[in-house]
């Protein structure tokens, strides 16, 4: 039995990774790919933190519900429904009535403030600032995720989380109006044996249906980055049905609920409040996880391999990159871009990536945009390719990094330093007449 665990453990965390897909059948590859997915997201889930990551964003949320809510409050009584968000409110919010009756009280003083002239300049700094804090935190937990490392510009923030802010009400005012339509159109069809049933399910069905969208779309839009609808639609129905299962199980333990509140009394509205948006966002973070796991599955094959990579093998796969960028410039080819080279090569592209970055970082390639429609990235010699020869690469590979340390190489051990200087120097100079283009 301990075998067989050590065997499927083994096959988990390495073998899966090492197969490629011309090596199976395409459902099978689907299957494993499926397998990747969730392990990678359950691993990394657990490696980055992402329960202390939605204990953050529960602070964040805690301080900025009640300006977010006075925000869409005001935009709805403009409309005249502001009726219809309160009940919206009242519904999806976890079936804390209490501490929703109580946020929704701060709601009406802060409009009610804005009448008397008090809620000028001070407070509606503090009041942007705690919204456009908490939306900014959440974009910086999904870039994080995402290993997005360049954020918004200031401009598409204050943009994209304006549009953010008025689509709130539109999108409760929508769900709120859809429900009411449905169940009117199902008191006309009662009569009718089919029909009613089908109408029952699609008025059931409609709180899953703006939950998978919310989810969906958050997964599209918080990122940094390019995600693809497919992935963020699968990741946002899972994150949304196991959100509105929390939902029944939260609303329906109404004997747990009793005897919590018979230790904490009318305080127990708030910590309950908090394990609720705890809960939430911990199912929302593992969705993005999932989308991000879903749609880079590909980059972790022969993940463990790329991190354990020997110092000699680094240095082949920069030569054959290298030779193969400066040879399609060389035949004045459109550039290489990292899938070309990892497809042409059956190098992992997690490890193309790495070496593109190095070979940058070097100073002999650099980024060029495509022509294509789709906006890839390609790369070019930064440096004329008859000059370009293997030494040179090699060298600048050896000494790329940090060397000051306070190590006494000029006298202490200056044997040991001469040794090493004279080896190397032996070992390039075969390679100074080998130009990478001509390999």
């Amino acid at each position: 039995m301990n075998k067989r665990i050590a065997a499927l453990w083994k096959f988990l965390t390495d073998d899966i990774w090492r197969i490629t897909e011309n090596e199976v059948t395409r459902t099978t590859f689907s299957v494993y790919n499926i397998i990747k997915s969730v392990f990678l997201c359950i691993n990394r889930f657990t490696q980055d933190r992402v329960v202390n990551k939605a204990s953050a964003l529960t602070y964040s949320t805690l301080l900025a519900i009640v300006p977010i809510l006075a925000i869409v409050f005001a935009i709805a009584r403009g409309f005249g429904f502001d009726n219809l968000i309160r009940q919206q409110i009242m519904s999806g919010f976890g079936g804390s009535a209490e501490a929703m009756e109580v946020i929704l009280e701060f709601v009406n003083s802060y409009l009610a403030q804005t009448k008397s002239g008090v809620f000028i300049g001070v407070g509606l700094i503090l009041l942007l600032w705690t919204v456009l804090n908490l939306i900014n935190n959440m974009e910086i937990t999904f870039n994080r995720i995402w290993q997005v490392k360049k954020a918004r510009s200031m401009y598409r923030k204050i943009t994209d989380y304006t549009s953010m802010l008025l689509l709130i009400p539109l999108l409760l005012v929508v769900s709120g109006g859809l429900s009411i339509y449905m169940s009117t159109a199902l008191k006309h069809v009662e009569d009718y044996a089919l029909l009613a049933p089908l109408g029952k399910f699609m008025i059931r069905l409609i709180p899953f249906a703006l939950t998978w969208f919310m989810f969906t779309g958050l997964y599209i839009f918080m990122p940094n980055t390019k995600v693809k609808f497919k992935h963020a639609l699968i990741s946002g129905i899972l994150a949304g049905s196991a959100h509105q299962a929390f939902q029944f199980l939260y609303i329906s333990g109404q004997l747990w609920v009793s005897r919590y509140n018979a230790i904490y009394g009318s305080f127990a509205a708030l910590p309950m409040f908090l394990l609720w948006l705890q809960i939430s966002w911990t199912i929302c973070l593992f969705g993005a996880q999932l989308t991000y796991a879903s749609q880079n599955i590909s980059n972790f094959s022969f993940d463990k391999d790329t991190r354990n990579i020997s110092h000699r093998y680094r240095e082949f796969v920069s030569i054959l990159i290298m030779s193969l960028i400066a040879k399609r410039f060389a035949h004045n080819e459109p550039p290489y871009t990292a899938e070309a080279i990892s497809e042409a090569c059956r190098i992992p592209i997690q490890l193309t990536h790495l070496t593109l970055y190095e070979l940058q970082e070097i100073h002999l390639i650099h980024e060029v945009s495509t022509d294509e429609k789709n906006d890839d990235i390609a790369y070019l010699p930064s440096m004329d390719i008859n000059q370009l020869n293997v030494a040179l690469l090699l060298d600048r590979l050896d000494i790329h990094g940090s060397e000051d340390f306070k190590i006494d190489k000029e006298k202490a051990f200056n044997d040991e330093w001469d040794v090493l200087m004279k080896a190397k120097e032996e070992y390039y100079k075969s390679t100074e007449k080998i130009l990478l283009k001509d390999l």
